[in-house]
């Protein structure tokens, strides 16, 4: 493993995994593009994709258990989002009723496919906090998605680095991947919603 390369590199994959952690409170942060940013400027370091994969699933998991437990505290940052923002407490209200009636393989389905929605990790953070249940089961799911999503954004990067020669048409193409993919899973999410309203 080169070294010098990978302390070269080391502020983009700190501030990617800063990232990760910190869109589980606020979804607007590019963490996605950040995140394929580090593994394109570490693509040939020997294991740098996988120690950022490993990396990438722990932040997000640590993120999305800090959110989690500040709402089941109560903390008034999260309490003053909510009441600020009917929608937001709107769709999280949706989210702890469509949880209550699903079935463990289905529940778990839904935490993963939260994942890769826009904002629909920070959604699902602040309903399972502000859900009588215990959220055991969903730590476990969360750990799933979090090693899910990680494999899937470091290798979409991992393999745009070594398709295209130049590291802004790689970065370019592994963004509108991950935005095509995301955009599809909400209007699928959001189609069946309204199938199940109707």
């Amino acid at each position: 493993m080169d070294i010098a390369a990978l302390v070269g590199s080391s502020w983009i994959c700190a501030l990617a995994l800063c990232a990760v952690l910190g869109d589980a409170f606020l979804p607007f942060i590019p963490s996605g593009t950040l995140v394929i940013l580090a593994v394109l400027k570490t693509a040939q370091i020997d294991g740098a994709p996988l120690m950022l994969g490993l990396g990438v699933a722990t932040a997000s998991f640590l993120g999305d258990l800090l959110l989690l437990r500040l709402a089941r505290r109560g903390a008034p940052m999260v309490n003053r989002r909510l009441e600020h923002r009917p929608k937001l407490a709107a769709s999280v209200a949706r989210v702890q009723q469509a949880l209550d009636g699903r079935t463990t393989r289905a529940a778990a389905a839904m935490v993963v496919i939260a994942r890769f929605v826009p904002a629909g990790r920070t959604v699902l953070d602040l309903a399972i906090g502000h859900s009588p249940a215990h959220p055991h089961r969903f730590l476990r799911w969360s750990a799933l998605a979090a090693m899910i999503w990680a494999a899937y954004i470091v290798t979409l990067g991992w393999l745009n680095s070594h398709w295209f020669d130049t590291a802004w048409l790689s970065l370019a193409v592994s963004c509108t991947a991950a935005t095509l993919v995301s955009t599809a899973i909400a209007r699928v999410v959001r189609r069946h919603r309204q199938l199940s309203l109707g």
